[in-house]
């Protein structure tokens, strides 16, 4: 090997190197982007069975199969923003109509029946605030600032929402347009491979996300009869808050439980804390807990298991390892993304035998 060879070794390598580093930065530049192409694909996956009942059962022209699919995506978020709007009314009037004295006397009274009911030294609820970084946020000259912030996220919001429905209204519209895009970064002999990858992926996580619709609305409906049972205010809104939390693997259930039991206590702040709040909360806590069981031992089972059709060890093992990798993130992306490496595994790997194993259900 003599020294051109070597140089020009070293040149390709530092010319690789190179594209690699431009290709992550315009990667990163584009971000947004790529978040609404991801939003979109998702969406689209959802709405894939809608539109293929409309086309084949109902008969609609494609065109008008998406268009009513997106329109009923649409009318679904509006119904779930709508429902967000009471409660944010009806906190503003609290907030105007708050007697500071009161709720202190009421944080007061209540921290003094929770230490004499647990036997524990008082805890100074008001000392306790004041001693936590939430007083920044009562500084009025921040108030400016926080419209401004206010305004210009929502502007950007508008626009991730059209680009989003955008994108998705051609995902839904032409099927095959996200596949003929990537078939250009694969060989000629790999392209049935690649199409076959790709049609089975849509197909598992286009039943993942159905079923995690379905998932969520049973949790919903499930919270709402027990938050109604209980006398909680906004109990619609409150159980459906606490069931999305449900979108973030082991740890939003407890995210959601303390959520509710958070507004539960609100809900009676005032009353007795070892008559009424004790018991109320102990009631929904266990009802919680139930509900949770439920969820944990037929739900999940039944609607991933045969969606994505993975053991539920490896749907655990999968989720810790994306969650120790990405944080909360991971936790979200961690089954789609896994099943879509087992399917590529499948095609690309299927000589290996711990692929063979992992893969025999797809």
């Amino acid at each position: 090997m003599n020294s051109k060879t070597i140089a020009y070794g070293i040149l390709r390598a530092v010319a690789v190197l190179i594209g690699i580093l431009l290709l992550l930065w315009f990667l990163y530049k584009i971000q947004s982007v790529l978040i609404y192409i991801a939003f979109a694909a998702v969406i689209s996956l959802m709405g894939r069975p809608l539109v293929l009942f409309l086309k084949n059962r109902l008969k609609f022209k494609n065109s008008l199969a998406v268009v009513v699919t997106l329109l009923i995506t649409i009318g679904l978020f509006l119904s779930i923003f709508m429902l967000f709007v009471p409660i944010v009314s009806e906190q503003g009037q609290l907030i105007g109509e708050i007697d500071i004295n009161k709720v202190g006397d009421d944080l007061d009274r209540l921290t003094q029946e929770v230490s004499n009911y647990f036997n524990i030294q008082k805890l100074d609820s008001i000392e306790l605030i004041k001693q936590t970084d939430l007083m920044q946020f009562f500084d009025l000259k921040a108030i400016p600032n926080a419209i401004n912030t206010f305004l210009s996220g929502f502007g950007a919001l508008l626009i991730g929402l059209f680009s989003v429905l955008f994108i998705s209204f051609f995902l839904l519209k032409d099927s095959l347009l996200l596949e003929n895009s990537l078939l250009v970064f694969a060989k000629k002999e790999d392209e049935n491979k690649f199409m076959t990858a790709f049609t089975k992926i849509k197909n598992l996580l286009s039943r993942y996300f159905v079923g995690l619709l379905l998932q969520i609305f049973i949790l919903f409906v499930l919270y709402t009869i027990l938050l109604l049972v209980f006398g909680v205010h906004n109990a619609i809104a409150v159980a459906l808050i606490a069931a999305i939390f449900n979108l973030i693997p082991y740890i939003g259930p407890l995210f959601g439980g303390i959520f509710v039991l958070i507004l539960a206590t609100t809900s009676n702040l005032g009353l007795d804390f070892q008559t009424v709040i004790l018991p109320k909360l102990s009631y929904i806590l266990i009802g919680y807990l139930i509900i949770q069981l439920i969820d944990n031992f037929l739900n999940q089972p039944l609607i991933f298991g045969n969606s994505v059709k993975s053991h539920p060890l490896e749907i655990f093992l999968a989720i810790l390892i994306f969650g120790l990798l990405f944080g909360i993130g991971g936790l979200i992306v961690a089954v789609p993304f896994y099943t879509a490496i087992k399917v590529i595994a499948k095609e690309f790997l299927s000589e290996y035998k711990i692929v063979k194993k992992l893969t025999k259900d797809l």
